[in-house]
C-alpha cells in the first residue's frame, strides 16, 4: 500500500538531478561566488521577484515571445542593474543585449554568440537545457568562451567584456 499516493520511481525521480543539484548548491544566494560583479547580479537580478522599473519593455517582448514570466522579469532587471541601453530578441544588432529564444536554431546560437564576442555585448540564451542538441551547443559556447558566463538553469547569460574567465552554474 502507498503512504503518499505515489509510487516508488516517482517518489525517487529527483535524484536523478541530484548531482547537479549538489554541484549548484555551492553558489546558493550567491555564496561561494568570487566576483562582485556577478554576486551583484546574483542578488539584486536573479533573488528579485518584482520589476524594478517603470521600463517594461524587454519584459513585454519577451512575454510575447514566450518566455516564462520570471525569467522575462530577471531579464528585464539585468537591464536596468547593468544599464544596457539597447536590446534585441533574435537577432544580429549593435544592441548591448542579445536575447535568443527558442526560435533560434543550433547554429545560429553560435553566430551570435561569435558576433556578441567581436562586438564586446552580453548575449542571453533562453532555455539552454531544452534538449540535448541545445545543451551542447551552449556547453561549447561556455568552453569556447574567454570571459564570464552565468547559467542560472532558465537562460545562459554570456558576457563579454572585463571579467575574467569563469563559468558559474546557480
Amino acid at each position: 500500500m502507498k503512504r503518499s499516493g505515489r509510487t516508488l520511481k516517482q517518489r525517487l525521480y529527483g535524484i536523478k538531478h541530484l548531482g547537479s543539484n549538489i554541484r549548484r548548491w555551492r553558489y546558493f544566494r550567491g555564496h561561494g561566488v568570487h566576483s562582485p560583479y556577478v554576486y551583484s547580479i546574483v542578488r539584486q537580478v536573479f533573488m528579485c521577484s518584482e520589476l524594478r522599473s517603470s521600463n517594461h519593455d524587454l519584459y513585454d517582448a519577451l512575454i510575447q515571445h514566450g518566455v516564462a514570466r520570471k525569467r522575462a522579469i530577471e531579464l528585464q532587471n539585468l537591464v536596468e542593474h547593468c544599464g544596457f541601453k539597447t536590446w534585441c530578441i533574435d537577432e544580429q544588432s549593435a544592441a548591448d543585449l542579445i536575447v535568443t529564444t527558442m526560435d533560434t536554431s543550433y547554429e545560429q546560437l553560435n553566430k551570435y554568440a561569435e558576433f556578441a564576442r567581436s562586438q564586446g555585448k552580453t548575449l542571453a540564451i533562453i532555455a539552454p537545457y531544452n534538449n540535448a542538441n541545445r545543451w551542447s551547443v551552449a556547453e561549447r559556447i561556455i568552453t569556447e568562451h574567454p570571459s564570464t558566463t552565468v547559467d542560472n538553469r532558465g537562460y545562459l547569460l554570456v558576457f563579454n567584456n572585463h571579467l575574467p574567465k569563469q563559468d558559474f552554474r546557480l
